[in-house]
């Protein structure tokens, strides 16, 4: 990994260029790109283990009230409010309230077009040109390009064992320009799930050092354990804790691009300028569908969610077969398996190298560290939401025979 001495000289360089060009181009687009000109044999169909995201559509159910509201409610076409469908943030914070034992008020919930959105609005709220913001690899890439296109210093925190963060580690790293710690549960792209006392060190470690505390649980609803996964929202939690989330793994709502930013009433005030000059209102549509889920399908989320942890529990007992070859699991769960691979090649030149020897697109560990930071050359991420027992079986045996 480069040393922190070296990266205000490379900072300052990138200073002088547009904002789009200090950071990289989008991974999952340019895994795609590998596929261009490349067939693949009858006996042996691509496996896209790339992006975490459904390809089905949204459950029967959903999409024939969504039909409905198309024709019958006039105001699903329309602006609606900046900060979200009233309705819709009021079941937020029935709902989390409920689920995490705590005290959330529509008044700190805001919608967004999508998750990352909201993780854009809450960087546009808390951080000025040259600031800081503590992200723990290997990390979500569009969170390090956002900050990168922000002007914002992406300061990386190792992971310790088990890919679980340290917040005595990330203490070291705060400095006069830190303006917040960003967290992924359950973790993109290492699977993760970060137990409770965890992100409370990390509540206690903010509150006491003034930044925020932004934790991503786009995969909530995919959780392994039973119960609130944590205990954030116990308290006035609105000081320090900043809470993103999805609708799109929930009910297959992807592109109709629905999330949401639970916050102080305070700082939605600045979410809401942002929102209004990004897209002026989330989409409407998208609103009403996710109001009509939570609604409704609890029951079909909660066989989604046996799915996912039955499809975890298939890499877990396929991955001897891997680890026979010297292969390592680093994390698994929610839509991801991260995985250390034994082979000289680095991965990104390995993860190509699949998709023409195996049929595999997945992407290469150096898509989610800073450049320089040796550790992504031997890591390779699953992403195995659209993979069912059979084709992950097929998925282990193909990499236990390759041989780059």
């Amino acid at each position: 990994m480069e040393s922190n001495a070296a990266q205000p000289l490379l900072w300052e360089s990138f200073m002088s260029q547009p904002r789009t060009m200090q950071t990289f181009s989008p991974p999952v687009m340019e895994a795609r790109r590998w596929l261009d000109g490349i067939s693949h044999p009858a006996d042996r169909p691509l496996l896209n283990v790339s992006q975490a995201a459904p390809v089905d559509p949204p459950p029967e159910p959903l999409r024939a009230e969504m039909a409905r509201i198309v024709m019958e409610d006039a105001g699903a076409h329309l602006y609606g409010p900046v900060l979200g469908l009233p309705e819709l943030r009021a079941e937020i914070a029935a709902q989390w309230s409920q689920a995490y034992g705590g005290s959330v008020e529509a008044a700190q919930v805001a919608i967004t077009s999508g998750c990352n959105q909201a993780f854009t609005a809450a960087i546009a709220t808390l951080c000025a040109d040259g600031d800081e913001v503590i992200l723990p690899v290997p990390y979500y890439f569009n969170h390090a390009m956002w900050l990168d296109i922000s002007g914002v210093r992406t300061v990386p925190l190792p992971a310790g064992p088990g890919l679980i963060p340290r917040a005595e580690d990330a203490a070291a790293l705060i400095t006069d320009r830190t303006r917040a710690i960003a967290l992924v549960s359950p973790n993109n792209p290492g699977g993760v799930e970060y137990p409770a006392p965890t992100l409370t060190a990390f509540r206690d470690l903010c509150r006491a050092r003034g930044i925020a505390l932004i934790v991503d649980e786009t995969y909530r609803d995919f959780d392994a354990r039973d119960g609130a996964p944590h205990r954030l929202f116990e308290d006035a939690w609105d000081d320090t804790l900043i809470q993103l989330y999805s609708f799109s793994k929930a009910y297959r709502l992807t592109g109709h691009r629905v999330g949401a930013i639970l916050a102080s009433p305070a700082r939605l005030t600045e979410v809401e300028k942002f929102l209004d000059t990004v897209a002026i209102c989330p989409n409407q549509l998208g609103q009403r569908a996710a109001l009509w889920g939570m609604r409704n399908l609890s029951d079909w989320l909660a066989g989604e969610r046996c799915e996912i942890l039955d499809r975890r529990a298939a890499i877990e007992a396929h991955f001897p077969k891997l680890a026979a070859k010297g292969w390592k699991l680093l994390g698994c769960g929610a839509y991801f398996a991260y995985l250390r691979h034994p082979h000289d090649m680095p991965s990104d030149e390995l993860a190509p190298w699949l998709v023409r020897h195996a049929s595999i697109l997945c992407l290469p560990g150096t898509m989610f560290r800073p450049a320089g930071d040796p550790a992504g050359a031997s890591e390779l991420r699953i992403a195995f939401a659209n993979v069912d027992r059979a084709a992950i079986g097929e998925l282990f045996d193909r990499l236990a025979r390759i041989s780059p």
